[in-house]
């Protein structure tokens, strides 16, 4: 599937919502007083979803790609700060969020990670190079790939015909 927006792509929805319960996390008074790392955490939460609107809106396969991992990485600092929080005794009772968050945090990596891999392996080089050529270009690509598709399956069906023939057993002619 094809998305024109980055709001349609499932992994930014996810990343939207570690940045809402990171957010939330960071309220409590628990974070009073511990220097800079609610701040830290937020910016790193928020970066995984900002990387990939701005690598989608870029137009090309490998800057999309480069803000990916970029997305990744933050990923992985949202996981890093809640490993050390996590330890820190004045976080005990946020433990069972954090869990939550820190699983939240590792889905999102892990579907970045699908998605940079597909991409690497596809010769789309990003909309930024479509042109009215390419475009039709790709249309009859489309076109014939339907039409193959077509006649693969009628040819599927006709095969199916005849084997079930060949087993209807013989009557004697008479």
């Amino acid at each position: 599937m094809r998305y024109s927006r980055f709001e349609e792509l499932p992994v930014w929805q996810t990343a939207i919502e570690l940045s809402v319960r990171v957010f939330a996390l960071t309220e409590d008074r628990a974070f009073r007083f511990k220097g800079d790392i609610a701040n830290q955490i937020q910016r790193a939460a928020l970066s995984v979803s900002n990387n990939v609107a701005e690598g989608f809106e870029r137009g090309t396969t490998q800057e999309l790609l480069t803000f990916i991992y970029i997305a990744r990485g933050s990923a992985g600092e949202v996981r890093s700060i809640l490993c050390v929080i996590e330890r820190m005794t004045a976080f005990t009772h946020l433990n069972a969020e954090i869990s939550t968050l820190k699983a939240m945090a590792e889905s999102t990596s892990r579907q970045l990670r699908g998605w940079a891999d597909s991409l690497q392996n596809t010769e789309f080089t990003g909309t930024r190079y479509v042109t009215d050529k390419s475009r039709a270009a790709d249309e009859d690509q489309k076109r014939a790939n339907a039409f193959m598709d077509k006649l693969k399956q009628e040819n599927e069906e006709r095969l199916k015909k005849l084997i079930e023939a060949r087993k209807e057993p013989k009557q004697e002619q008479g």
